[in-house]
């Protein structure tokens, strides 16, 4: 069984995913940050802790730290953030003396979820690391998610490049450029055995019916595997949306690096929790198989 290694462990919901997931036999977690204060937590929550390593560690730099040497030295297989920022995190795991060694490309964010309309498994990104990605980004984020949707199990991956709409309008719209540009790539070979189609609207890339009513014919619309977001702004709020308003468990983590790297949000429930350390001990395997 992989271990993730905690960072700041202080935290009710994350150190109930960490036990759930052991129970499971998806991971077994070590314990970094305060540890009396974790200790309190854990008794006030009716959680046992005590068959797992321990790490006194209080300062938050420290703490991942001492995460991103375990994952190093061989003794944690993924990373998790606990009490600390995601910023603090990945900044530790990118340090070129002391992180993760040779980062296969950027980090993006990748979330796994089921459709709410017809119960497939989807990716969405990037919802939470590249702020305004330019069009060369947009190639390596659109390169973890075909990665990650290839580790599981989908052999032509479809990815729709999301706009608002799926017409050409530069440089008004500069993410429709993009989703062309990325489109002709994709034909070109540039991202192997995928489609990719854009600028492509979110109902376009989601719904046969909407794609059969604007007659829309690609094998891509209607049918999207991976939904790529032009920003932040619209992957945080697409993301929330599914987890919010639509109800779905979302199982979320970090790539583009050695481990992946869990990264839960404030609001995330701890089933989403628990999946995000079950979809990054996925990845981890898939990457040494």
């Amino acid at each position: 069984m992989p271990k993730v290694a905690i960072a700041r462990s202080a935290e009710g919901f994350v150190l109930r995913a960490g036990l759930e997931a052991f129970a499971q036999g998806v991971a077994e977690p070590v314990l970094i940050g305060d540890m009396e204060e974790t200790r309190r937590i854990a008794d006030e929550r009716g959680l046992d802790i005590s068959p797992f390593r321990q790490i006194h560690i209080t300062d938050d730099e420290k703490a991942v730290f001492e995460a991103v040497q375990l994952f190093r030295h061989g003794e944690a297989q993924l990373i998790m953030k606990g009490l600390v920022s995601t910023a603090t995190l990945l900044k530790a795991v990118l340090n070129k003396e002391t992180g993760v060694p040779h980062p296969s490309r950027i980090l993006s964010h990748v979330a796994v979820f089921e459709s709410p309309l017809d119960k497939r498994l989807m990716i969405m990104t990037d919802p939470g690391v590249n702020i305004a990605p330019t069009l060369q980004r947009k190639v390596d984020i659109l390169k973890n998610a075909l990665d990650v949707a290839r580790k599981l199990g989908m052999e032509e991956p479809k990815a729709a490049i999301l706009a608002a709409t799926e017409k050409i309008n530069y440089p008004a719209m500069p993410a429709t450029l993009d989703g062309d540009i990325l489109t002709k790539m994709a034909r070109q070979g540039e991202f192997g055995n995928a489609r990719v189609l854009g600028p492509l609207s979110l109902d376009l890339a989601v719904s046969r019916e909407a794609a059969a009513t604007k007659r829309f014919n690609d094998p891509v619309a209607g049918n999207a595997d991976i939904l790529l977001t032009p920003n932040i702004e619209a992957g945080n709020v697409l993301y929330k949306s599914l987890s919010t308003l639509s109800g779905c468990t979302m199982a979320a983590v970090v790539v583009g690096s050695r481990v992946p790297v869990v990264v839960p949000s404030r609001g995330d429930s701890d089933a989403s929790k628990f999946h995000s350390i079950a979809l990054a001990s996925v990845l981890a395997k898939r990457s040494d198989s």
